[in-house]
C-alpha cells in the first residue's frame, strides 16, 4: 500500500480542522465534561450535515463512497483535536456489521440513518462474571412465538443511555458449545424493560451498567443467523481495533509540545528524549493504523492488522503519557477544567489511558490473537484453578 495522501486528503485534513476550530466551542467541551459522554447530538449533527458519518459507505446505503483514508483523515483531526467522537465511532463499527450480515430491510431501516445522524447505537458485549471471555455471556434471549425475549445485565456498555439501539450479543441455545450459541439483537433502549446506570472512569469518562428484562423484540431485530452471534462480534471487532489511539497519541504530544514551550521546559534534554519518544510512536501508531484501515478491505476485514495496531496504540499511549505526566512535574497535577495548562491535557490523557488495553479486548488476550493468527502459533495450554 502506499502510506502517502493524496491533494485532496490534505484539503479535507484542513477543512476538519476548520470545522472543529468552528464548532468545538467552550459549550460543547463543556456538556461533554458534564455529562461524561464522550458525545455531543449538535456537534453529531454538524458531522452529519457535512456528509461525514459513514462517509466511506457506499451510496445506498446513505454514504459518500469514499475511500476509506479519507474517513480516517475526518476521525483523525477530530479526534486529536480533542473532539466527542465516541458516538460516532461505535456507531459506524455497528453500522459496518450491519452493511456485511443486515437483511436488506435492516439495512435500509438503519444506514441511511445513522449517516443522517438520526441513529446512534451501543456495543453490548461484556457482562460482569464474563470479564475477557465473551463467548461466557449468560444473557438470555429465547424464543417467544415470532420473536424473542431478553433477559440479562451488561456492563461497560459505553454511550448506551443516550444510544437508540444496543448491539446485544445474547445467549439463545445453552446447549450447544459456548460459542455456537450466541445471537446478535439490535435492541431499543426506549423499551420500558430497559435501564442504565453511570459508571464513571478515572478519566471522567461515563461508561454504563445496562438492564435487560423482559424485553419482546420482533425476529426483525435480529442481525444474522440464529447462533452465528460469535462470528458477527468478531467482524464488528475487527473495525473497533485499529488505529484510532494514534490520534490520542499526536494529541498527547500536541499537549507536551505546547507544555513545553511555556517556561523553560524546552530546555530540558531529559524531557525532550520522552516528548521525541513520544512523536515517534505516535508515528508508528499512525502508520499502523493506516495499514489496517487499507486491510480492511480484504475478506478478513483486517482483523490481526486492527489488532496490532491496536495493541501498540494502547500501550505506547500508556508509556508516553507516563513518561511525560512524570516529566512535567508538579504542574501535572493541574486540572483540565480549571487551569489552563497544557500539562492539564497531559494528566487527562494518561488518565484515560489507563483502560484503554482493556476495551475492545485485553493487551494480554489480543497478544495471544496475533500470535495464533499472525505468526501461527500453537494456542497456549489453560491454567487449571486447584
Amino acid at each position: 500500500m502506499d502510506f502517502g495522501t493524496d491533494d485532496h486528503a490534505e484539503a479535507l485534513r484542513t477543512e476538519v480542522r476548520a470545522f472543529a476550530e468552528e464548532h468545538l466551542t467552550p459549550a460543547v467541551r463543556a456538556r461533554v465534561a458534564e455529562s461524561g459522554n464522550y458525545h455531543d447530538d449538535a456537534f453529531h449533527q454538524a458531522m452529519a450535515e457535512r456528509g461525514w458519518v459513514g462517509a466511506h459507505w457506499d451510496p445506498e446505503d446513505g454514504g459518500q463512497g469514499w475511500p476509506r483514508a479519507y474517513s480516517d483523515v475526518v476521525y483523525e483531526e477530530l479526534a486529536a483535536a480533542g473532539a466527542p467522537v465516541e458516538g460516532l465511532a461505535i456507531t459506524q463499527i455497528i453500522g459496518e456489521a450491519i452493511r456485511r450480515v443486515g437483511t436488506p430491510e435492516q439495512k435500509a431501516r438503519f444506514l441511511p440513518a445513522i449517516c443522517r445522524g438520526e441513529v446512534l447505537l451501543a456495543l453490548g458485549y461484556s457482562e460482569p462474571a464474563s470479564g475477557s471471555d465473551l463467548a461466557s455471556v449468560q444473557t438470555r434471549a429465547v424464543r417467544d412465538g415470532d420473536g424473542w425475549v431478553i433477559d440479562g445485565q451488561k456492563i461497560f456498555t459505553t454511550a448506551g443511555s443516550i444510544a437508540d439501539y444496543v448491539f446485544l450479543l445474547a445467549r439463545t441455545d445453552p446447549t450447544v458449545p459456548k460459542h455456537a450459541g450466541l445471537t446478535l439483537f439490535l435492541v431499543p433502549t426506549d423499551d420500558p424493560g430497559f435501564s442504565a446506570a453511570p459508571i464513571f472512569t478515572l478519566s471522567g469518562q461515563r461508561t454504563n451498567t445496562t438492564y435487560y428484562s423482559d424485553i419482546r423484540v420482533a425476529d426483525t431485530a435480529r442481525l444474522g443467523a440464529e447462533g452465528a452471534g460469535w462470528e458477527i462480534v468478531n467482524v464488528a471487532l475487527a473495525f473497533e481495533r485499529g488505529g484510532e489511539f494514534a490520534a490520542q497519541l499526536r494529541r498527547l504530544v500536541q499537549a507536551a509540545v505546547a507544555w513545553a514551550r511555556t517556561g523553560d521546559h524546552g530546555s530540558d534534554p531529559r524531557f525532550l528524549a520522552r516528548l521525541g519518544r513520544a512523536a515517534a510512536s505516535a508515528e508508528v501508531a499512525r502508520l499502523l493504523g493506516a495499514y489496517a484501515s487499507w486491510s480492511r478491505e480484504t475478506a478478513r476485514a483486517g482483523a490481526v492488522e486492527g489488532t496490532i495496531a491496536k495493541v501498540y496504540g494502547t500501550e505506547a499511549l500508556q508509556r508516553a503519557s507516563s513518561a511525560l505526566l512524570d516529566g512535567a512535574g508538579v504542574e501535572g497535577l493541574a486540572n483540565e477544567r480549571t487551569d489552563e495548562s497544557p500539562a492539564a491535557e497531559v494528566q487527562h490523557l494518561y488518565r484515560e489511558s489507563q483502560i484503554a488495553t482493556i476495551y475492545g479486548g485485553t493487551s494480554e488476550v489480543l497478544k495471544t490473537v496475533i500470535a495464533q493468527q499472525r505468526l501461527g502459533l500453537p494456542r497456549p495450554p489453560r491454567s487449571s484453578s486447584r
